[in-house]
């Protein structure tokens, strides 16, 4: 129960992270934090019953910068929806493919790097697309910045739904 997430809030409730029931009691024991949501219970300690949160809420204002997303296979595959631009297959078994070929002087950025199921990689080998008869549906940009993009891929909590701007309709 120690371990169990709890959902970080700035002082204007925009969510900020995700940290442990461990943390967060830390956190409001110092006056750091207060707490928004109790769905789990209370521990119990020497002298006292401290509420096991699910949601807190910081008291002070944490500017974060918007970070910019870091190029890998994972964000590009993330950016082109498990997709082949090339063919417009959806699969798992994806490559990345330089749209201009990095032996041509193609750079390895996110405006060059596109998913490709491995029959179109062949294909198109180390040909533009162009060359090899083949067409991107678009331009290729880099992913938005996203200042929620840490709570995409995690499973939130049912107690979290309120907090998280797209989660609330």
């Amino acid at each position: 129960m120690i371990s169990a997430p709890v959902l970080v809030l700035n002082q204007n409730y925009q969510p900020l992270n995700v940290c442990t029931v461990r943390r967060a009691v830390v956190l409001m024991g110092v006056g750091k934090a207060e707490l928004l949501e109790n769905g789990r219970g209370e521990v119990h300690t020497p002298s006292s019953l401290v509420p096991i949160p699910s949601v807190i809420r910081l008291v002070y204002l944490v500017k974060r910068p918007l970070l910019q997303r870091r190029l890998s296979r994972k964000e590009v595959f993330l950016r082109d929806n498990y997709t082949c631009l090339y063919c417009g297959r959806e699969t798992k078994q994806l490559t990345l493919d330089h749209v201009m070929p990095r032996y041509r002087g193609g750079a390895h950025t996110w405006e060059n790097v596109v998913s490709a199921c491995v029959s179109c990689n062949h294909r198109k080998a180390g040909q533009t697309p162009q060359e090899a008869g083949m067409h991107l549906p678009g331009e290729v940009r880099p992913p938005r910045v996203n200042p929620y993009s840490i709570f995409i891929h995690k499973p939130l909590q049912d107690g979290w739904h309120k907090f998280i701007p797209w989660m609330s309709e």
